[in-house]
């Protein structure tokens, strides 16, 4: 007598009939699609064990219902995207959602590789030097007037020449005397510091900081001796060839300020009124 082989599940004989193994229990194929069979995202129906099911991120279509959302073209074995849960192929996902190139303004197609600057885009062979038409890839650029410049070539083109070393300049730099400079080229004459971004004064046409130029050519105080430089709006006193800072200019016996008042000279002391009346 042969042995029964039945559906696990409705335990009707399986003799001369299809069959599913699951966990290595047979399930006649009713049974078993309707326990275990995934449904079509698209058509909503089971997806029997006579077709293909095609599996995405764990949703699932027949064969025939895996196409594209927006030309109904079948993705089976084609390269795909997704926007908003919906298949579509890489032409229609391009043209709606891919960015489009500056220059030739087609689209730049998912996977190939594109160059990005100031929210617009290129594709890696249409971004090239507006002057020489080279590539510029991943090589510095300089971007005027809506175009953009490798930096030899926007060198050749636009950049000015420092007075000083003839080289261009390509960022930044100082122009003194209507003339343009490197900030690092912009030195005191005397102690060789940058003077881009701090007070200088210049001399026979020579700059200087302000260090330099009151050490090397300011006047002196007669009373504390060091000079004045008389930049900026500030004040000194001069009377027969001596100059006082403003502070300074005080009687040698009391200390009261003389400025804008009368005042009496004892050798090289200047004195007020109420202590020099009995010179």
């Amino acid at each position: 007598m042969t042995e029964r082989y039945d559906c696990h599940y409705c335990k009707e004989s399986l003799f001369g009939k299809k069959y599913v193994l699951r966990e290595e229990n047979p399930y006649c194929v009713k049974c078993y699609e309707s326990l275990y069979s995934n449904t079509c995202e698209d058509c909503k129906k089971p997806i029997g064990c006579n077709t293909r099911d095609l599996s995405y991120k764990d949703r699932h279509w027949h064969e025939d219902c895996f196409k594209c959302f927006q030309c109904k073209r079948s993705l089976v074995d084609k390269p795909f995207s997704t926007k908003d849960e919906q298949l579509l192929c890489t032409e229609c996902y391009s043209n709606e959602y891919s960015s489009k190139c500056h220059e030739c303004k087609k689209t730049i197609m998912p996977g190939s590789r594109k160059m990005e600057h100031k929210g617009n885009s290129w594709h890696e062979t249409c971004f090239t030097c507006q002057r020489c038409q080279q590539p510029i890839g991943t090589k510095s650029f300089i971007p005027k007037d809506n175009h953009n410049f490798c930096v030899p070539c926007y060198e050749k083109q636009f950049a000015m020449q420092c007075v000083h070393c003839k080289k261009p300049i390509t960022t930044g730099g100082v122009t003194y005397r209507d003339q343009p400079w490197h900030k690092d080229c912009f030195l005191c004459t005397s102690c060789k510091q940058q003077l881009s971004g701090q007070r200088f004064t210049s001399r026979d046409d020579f700059a200087y900081c302000l260090n330099c130029f009151c050490n090397l050519y300011a006047k002196k105080c007669a009373s504390c001796t060091t000079p004045i430089s008389g930049l900026g709006g500030s004040k000194y006193i001069s009377f027969e060839e001596r100059q006082w800072h403003n502070d300074c200019f005080n009687c040698k016996k009391c200390s009261v300020s003389l400025v804008g008042r009368g005042f009496l000279t004892e050798r090289d002391d200047i004195l007020c009124p109420e202590c020099g009346k009995d010179i």
